[in-house]
């Protein structure tokens, strides 16, 4: 599937309800578009590194042809959330006024069960992203894959490209292991099998028109957590996202099962 020039761009109209299922406290929103996204807030825990992973492996899971939910931009002003009676709501949605990412919503889906049947190649191209970008994030505790009109779709992607949280050498992380014993798919899918059709898919031309699609003020250095090795400017910092992917990519050996 090819990825789009750009992220759509809306702004949020009704604050609906938080979602206090894992400790960022994103919302449910209606936009301007009468769309119904999920918000994931620069304020929260991980600030905007969180939301640079979940556009790049979301789009890179898009183009691999793993169902994930749309991604937008959406303008979120400071006093959208009065109406929400907790304090700690209000705080996160003023400390996140600007510039935002929303997931299309996808209602009425339910939560993965172990026991839905998924077939082998669908699972195996799962696994091996994940292991590719080192997500820690889909286990059996917590699976981030949701079933909508019998598909089954990935989503929650912030917890990947730990690299980004300390930059460092590239070598580090692209040599590190996986842990399939957590992966909440490791027993239906062999990322082995499908490795060479996906990895010849993620090339640097790939991997530049995702990372042009984040922000640049997300990409730029955090002054409240400062990192020496991070990027000067966005798009060194997107230069920076390629080739650690790409040396990850070169370093399968390491980290295939």
């Amino acid at each position: 599937m090819p990825v789009q020039s750009s992220l759509p761009r809306i702004r949020a109209i009704t604050y609906l309800t938080p979602l206090r299922e894992g400790g960022s406290l994103p919302a449910i929103v209606e936009a301007d578009d009468l769309g119904t996204y999920v918000v994931k807030f620069t304020g929260a825990g991980q600030g905007a590194k969180a939301l640079v992973a979940e556009i790049i492996v979301g789009e890179l899971a898009r183009a691999l042809d793993i169902r994930t939910p749309d991604l937008a931009l959406i303008e979120v002003a400071g006093e959208l959330g009065r109406s929400e009676p907790d304090f700690e709501v209000q705080e996160l949605v003023l400390a996140s006024a600007g510039l935002n990412l929303a997931v299309d919503y996808l209602p009425g889906s339910i939560g993965f069960d172990p026991s839905y049947p998924v077939p082998a190649d669908e699972a195996a191209r799962i696994v091996w992203l994940d292991a590719l970008v080192a997500n820690v994030d889909r286990s059996a505790r917590n699976t981030n894959l949701l079933v909508w009109h019998r598909d089954l779709w990935a989503i929650d992607h912030g917890a990947c490209l730990r690299f980004h949280h300390a930059w460092g050498d590239p070598q580090r992380f692209a040599r590190s292991g996986y842990r399939y014993d957590d992966h909440v798919l490791s027993g239906i899918g062999d990322p082995r099998r499908v490795h060479d059709q996906l990895a010849g898919r993620v090339t640097a031309e790939l991997l530049d028109s995702i990372t042009a699609l984040v922000p640049d003020r997300w990409l730029t250095p955090d002054d409240q957590r400062p990192d020496p090795a991070a990027s000067a400017d966005a798009a060194t910092a997107r230069i920076a996202y390629r080739d650690y992917l790409l040396a990850r990519l070169d370093a399968a050996s390491e980290w295939l099962p």
